[in-house]
């Protein structure tokens, strides 16, 4: 009998648009012979499945069903694809964990900690993990130019503590931009980052383990065509460059695909995750940990299993059937 899955998108953020495409994206990667699909969206309490004539049907909160057509459905797993609250920060994970619903991401510590980067940055640190110089700002805090520039220096990067998609984020050149850039980044949350720019190769790479399974993609370089790799340049395809594997060397490879695992072991991992850096010189740099990546046919994760030469359906199919085995 077929296996029913839930593909969890929308949320609470400026990114519920990036999020549905990444559905949109999943729904097209999964084994429809092997499972039952329904994209299930997520916006404030609407909890809902929508049919293709716009006719929503309703979440049953208390177990997770929905009734479609006179028909009960209860699903046998949830694959997460929302990017921001409440899918990326623990919360749905706490929800789906109290009615023991397996599912495709991280858990509540792990979620929690990587959704707040200054917070899981902080933390990496203290294994060895290279990061950028920073200064976290709380809303009704605020911080003299002076200090930015002592501590940080100019360009810097101001942006959102949590959320992703360089929604409010800015690279702020000139002191006379500190307070507006601080300004812009607050309309996106609860805490700001002041982040030191650092010149360098972008790169990302993906991850995934299963038991004593092991599978790091190959490496994107991240060519932007704009000023930084902004919310333009991130999806649209005409201001970036993607080259997979990136024009790096072996050691650089190495020594990125054995951070990116470390990460996942420390901060207790599941799934799949991507890890972006910046290579400066011999050494690359921590940029954040993203444990519900992006999932479009374009998108790095997508790009970077055909790389490696393997299906994406397979891919997945494996790490829905070990969380069910569970």
């Amino acid at each position: 009998m077929k296996k029913n899955i839930a593909i969890i998108a929308g949320g609470d953020s400026s990114e519920v648009v990036i999020s549905l495409k990444s559905a949109q994206g999943i729904y097209s990667f999964l084994d429809k012979e092997r499972y039952n699909i329904h994209i299930i969206t997520i916006v404030g309490k609407e909890w809902y499945h929508e049919d293709k004539e716009g006719q929503k049907s309703y979440i049953d909160k208390n177990d997770f069903s929905v009734t479609i057509d006179g028909k009960k459905e209860i699903f046998d797993f949830a694959y997460i694809t929302i990017h921001g609250t409440p899918g990326e920060n623990g919360i749905l994970q706490g929800y789906f964990d109290l009615i023991k619903l397996p599912y495709s991401c991280c858990g509540v510590l792990a979620a929690s900690l990587t959704f707040n980067k200054y917070v899981c940055n902080q933390y990496l640190k203290s294994f060895g993990i290279p990061v950028a110089k920073s200064i976290r700002l709380k809303k009704g805090e605020t911080v003299t130019d002076e200090k930015v520039i002592s501590e940080i220096g100019l360009p810097c990067f101001i942006k959102p503590n949590v959320g992703g998609s360089s929604f409010g984020t800015t690279k702020v050149k000139e002191a006379s931009q500190i307070q507006k850039a601080i300004a812009e980044s607050f309309r996106e949350g609860e805490e700001t980052i002041i982040e030191a720019f650092m010149q360098g190769t972008e790169v990302t790479c993906g991850c995934y383990k299963i038991g004593e399974k092991e599978v790091i993609f190959p490496i994107t370089e991240v060519v932007s065509k704009n000023e930084f790799f902004d919310f333009e340049a991130k999806y649209n395809a005409a201001c970036v460059d993607e080259i997979t594997p990136a024009r790096i060397s072996e050691d650089k490879a190495s020594r990125i695909r054995k951070m990116t695992s470390m990460i996942y072991d420390v901060v207790g991992c599941k799934g799949i995750i991507r890890a972006d850096y910046i290579i400066i010189g011999e050494q690359p740099y921590l940029l954040e940990v993203n444990t519900t990546p992006g999932m479009t046919p374009t998108s790095f994760i997508p790009q970077q299993v055909k790389a490696a030469g393997l299906d994406i359906k397979d891919v997945l199919t494996e790490i829905i059937e070990n969380e069910l085995k569970h």
